[in-house]
């Protein structure tokens, strides 16, 4: 989102050097009553495993061929593993049994700090109208990209001895 007003005074942002922040040029009101901070947005991501296998989904949007991590943002007042176990449950249906932490993983492309989880889940799969097909495949057999939740991917690999291939990510 590209902000141009300030939403307090309705006055034409200006873009001001921080003198406490070394330096770092933000949008900000001329008056002082606003400051677009633009700080990363959190995002939480599943590596779910089904019955030893892993769940990779297919986003209305995207090609037909690319699968992914079940992602989403979290909401206020709640914490990062319930917000994961949330969006498990909107996008799949599925319920999350076990909860742990892979690790967090910058997204600088899209200005995103994404807290990526292994997530063990059970029930019948159905999936949201945001995703539209998805996939169930063996550990053994998952190959990362070399962005975003990949990374998470491949670390989770390699905590479990199993050996990382890259897939190059289709050009958006």
């Amino acid at each position: 989102m590209t902000y141009q007003y300030c939403p307090m005074c309705a006055a034409q942002l200006i873009e001001r050097a921080d003198v406490g922040e070394g330096g770092k040029v933000r949008l900000a009101c001329p008056d002082g009553h606003w400051t677009h901070w633009d700080n990363p947005l959190p995002v939480l991501a599943a590596l779910v495993e089904v019955e030893g296998r892993i769940l990779l989904a297919r986003n209305a949007a995207w090609p037909e061929k690319m699968f992914a991590l079940i992602t989403g943002f979290m909401e206020r007042g709640e914490t990062p593993e319930q917000g994961v176990a949330r969006e498990l449950k909107e996008e799949t249906n599925l319920d999350a049994t076990e909860i742990s932490l892979i690790g967090v993983y910058e997204f600088i492309r899209k200005n995103e700090l994404i807290i990526a989880y292994h997530v063990k889940a059970a029930g019948d799969i159905r999936l949201s109208e945001e995703l539209v097909d998805y996939r169930l495949i063996a550990p053994e057999k998952l190959r990362p990209w070399h962005a975003g939740t990949g990374h998470a991917m491949a670390d989770w690999m390699r905590a479990r001895g199993l050996p990382v291939e890259y897939l190059d990510w289709p050009a958006s």
